[in-house]
């Protein structure tokens, strides 16, 4: 079904292209000019690694010589509580004569030793200059004998959809090899990290290209070969590469510092659903909705709001959240920049001055709250109780959060297809604050008296704030 699809759509396409040609380029007669250029500036990548043995003894109950102690030799090895070492192949490329070489953090994170094997088989150990595990990029060195032909990073804004391109690495680690294809899409997010703006191509990638290039029919670098997708291991035509703009920015910090300095504006942000979209009277489910201001940051010194939402930054449209923290993350740390907003269905601008962002430790995760006796539920499908000193307790509220907790959801309802669970609190109905469950039933049933389909409902979970449309009725 999805090949008849795909067939449809490019049918369409071609009686578009008849009515209105399009200056393009044609089918390249070879790739070989173009490779033979670029095969030089790629190079393979082997990294080894030391697995430390568990510090836990073996079971006692396994005795020597046993039918399992036999069995663990066997597939094993009778060093089994020896450390092992491991090895890995990948791809980069070079970016600079004295030796500066892209690749992927995967294939370089925690790895005790880096060998780089040039297009002439010169073997070369490199030294990690700086990595990103959030681009899942990485910059190595090597020490070559005479300067090293360098390949240069292309403008990926500038790559279309359909465009030819070829992708050279080191597969299944058989050494250079060179494949061709088209750019399938753009601006993919495969949940890889939080800055995903993926290139999807077709040009065959496998295990071993990961750190490679994609290069345009130029010879410049518009992509840098991170992930496939595959349920066989091997290419089914789906491969994903990081955009060279993207790219180019982390490996100018990586360096300059070793590692990535990113901006700030001090805001939680979401999406525009659908349902948010007609709860708050929007034209249309784009930008990115601010669920939250941090006391004293840039946005709230730059009077940014709780419920705006952002449809520019720094002159450049926001169609979603994702599209906001690329570009906050890669603003200038202390630019100021404007910010357009809509608030109330009003249209402004504010000035904000960009800050840099610390990463914060991890937080530890938190146990599920203890079960409590159901309730009667309201229309909304959500059992409620008062935010009392019992309550915070029992679910772990911080004492700044303030509104009604959610002590039970009724399966199937509209807030358990919205993933509520106990220990929610209902901040706000309509962006006006709650703090007894009465006061959330007579919201809610002034709103279905009134009409109203879509009921906005501003949550805090586990400290953090998010708005959720709840459809009514």
């Amino acid at each position: 079904m999805l090949w008849r699809s795909f067939a449809l759509v490019a049918a369409c396409c071609s009686v578009l292209l008849f009515a209105a040609p399009a200056a393009a380029r044609g089918t390249p007669d070879s790739f070989a000019d173009l490779s033979a250029q670029l095969l030089p500036t790629v190079v393979n990548i082997a990294t080894s690694q030391t697995l430390r043995p568990s510090q836990k003894p073996a079971p006692s109950d396994i005795q020597p010589g046993s039918p399992l102690d036999d069995l663990l030799k066997k597939f094993m090895g009778p060093g089994r509580n020896m450390p092992r070492h491991i090895t890995s192949l990948g791809s980069g490329f070079i970016i600079d004569p004295s030796g500066l070489i892209v690749t992927n953090n995967h294939v370089v994170a925690d790895a005790d030793q880096i060998m780089v094997t040039l297009n002439d088989g010169t073997s070369l150990p490199a030294k990690l200059i700086g990595r990103d595990d959030k681009t899942d990029l990485a910059l190595v060195k090597i020490n070559p004998r005479k300067p090293l032909q360098a390949a240069r990073f292309g403008d990926s804004d500038r790559a279309r959809i359909g465009d030819w391109v070829i992708a050279i690495g080191n597969p299944f680690g058989l050494g250079s090899t060179v494949t061709a294809g088209i750019v399938s899409a753009r601006n993919r997010n495969i949940d890889a990290g939080p800055y995903d703006e993926f290139i999807q191509t077709d040009a065959p990638i496998n295990r071993g290209n990961s750190g490679g290039p994609l290069f345009d029919m130029s010879g410049n670098v518009v992509g840098v070969n991170s992930a496939i997708y595959s349920p066989t291991g091997g290419s089914v035509g789906i491969g994903f590469s990081i955009p060279s703009n993207l790219a180019r920015d982390v490996i100018s910090q990586l360096r300059q510092f070793g590692k990535v300095r990113r901006g700030k504006i001090g805001v939680n942000i979401q999406p525009v659903t659908a349902d948010i979209a007609e709860g708050m009277g929007l034209p249309a489910a784009s930008g990115a909705l601010i669920a939250d201001v941090t006391p004293n940051g840039p946005a709230a010194q730059a009077g940014i709001r709780r419920g705006d939402i952002v449809t520019k930054f720094d002159g450049k449209p926001i169609p979603d959240p994702r599209t906001l923290s690329r570009l906050a993350a890669a603003a200038q740390i202390g630019k100021t920049v404007n910010v357009d907003l809509l608030r109330n269905r009003q249209r402004f601008t504010v000035h904000l001055t960009v800050q840099r962002l610390d990463e914060p430790p991890p937080r530890p995760a938190r146990p599920a709250p203890p079960a409590k006796p159901r309730q009667k539920s309201s229309q909304l499908g959500l059992s409620l109780s008062p935010l009392d000193s019992y309550a915070r307790t029992e679910y772990r509220v911080p004492g700044y959060v303030q509104g009604v907790v959610v002590t039970d959801v009724e399966p199937d309802s509209p807030a358990d297809e919205n993933n509520f669970r106990a220990g929610d609190v209902i901040v706000a109905v309509q962006n006006q604050p709650v703090h007894t469950p009465d006061e959330v039933m007579r919201r809610v049933n002034d709103d279905l008296k009134a009409g109203r389909k879509v009921e906005i409902l501003l949550v805090s979970r586990d400290g953090a704030l998010t708005y959720v449309a709840l459809r009514l009725g």
